[in-house]
């Protein structure tokens, strides 16, 4: 999807009725952080979705909060969105906590009963993430809630 401009996501987005996504976002890196929310929430409105949004302190804990919430939530989503931005520094603490949020989703993903959309950016630096939040490689917040309303709109059609 980082393709630059990869428009073909946009195309074809389902109506769907009574969509309800979590979002889980990171306080790190707020600034970016906060404007891939912006970018889900616009879409997610623009299609009558309502949303939820739950904050974890960095990257390494969102798989930890999705499923506490599916496990515990008196109202579960039709699916969530992952948020967080992982910016290569001088130590190889990148490549782990870029692969633990990987697996985490992955395992939520095979586990839960509803999608989990990575929208988790894992960057060389702070202006690859200023290109993919409006810049010449699109918004991956708005594509990763496109992409929810297809999966739950596929998984609804498979259940």
């Amino acid at each position: 999807m980082a393709t630059k401009g990869n428009t073909s996501l946009s195309k074809g987005i389902p109506s769907i009725k009574d969509a309800f996504v979590v979002i889980v976002k990171t306080e790190w890196n707020a600034a970016i952080i906060n404007k891939l929310e912006a970018g889900v929430k616009k879409v997610l409105k623009a299609n009558n979705i309502s949303s939820k949004t739950i904050t974890v302190p960095g990257a390494f804990e969102i798989p930890f909060a999705v499923k506490q919430h599916y496990a515990y939530s008196k109202v579960l989503p039709d699916a969530y969105i992952s948020l967080g931005t992982i910016i290569r520094g001088d130590t190889p603490h990148f490549d782990y906590v870029c692969k633990a949020v990987t697996d985490g989703v992955l395992q939520l993903n095979l586990s839960l009963d509803v999608p989990v959309i990575f929208g988790v950016l894992t960057l060389e630096n702070e202006q690859q993430a200023y290109d993919r939040i409006g810049g010449i490689h699109g918004h991956k917040g708005e594509e990763a809630a496109v992409t929810a309303i297809k999966m739950i709109a596929l998984n609804r059609k498979l259940k």
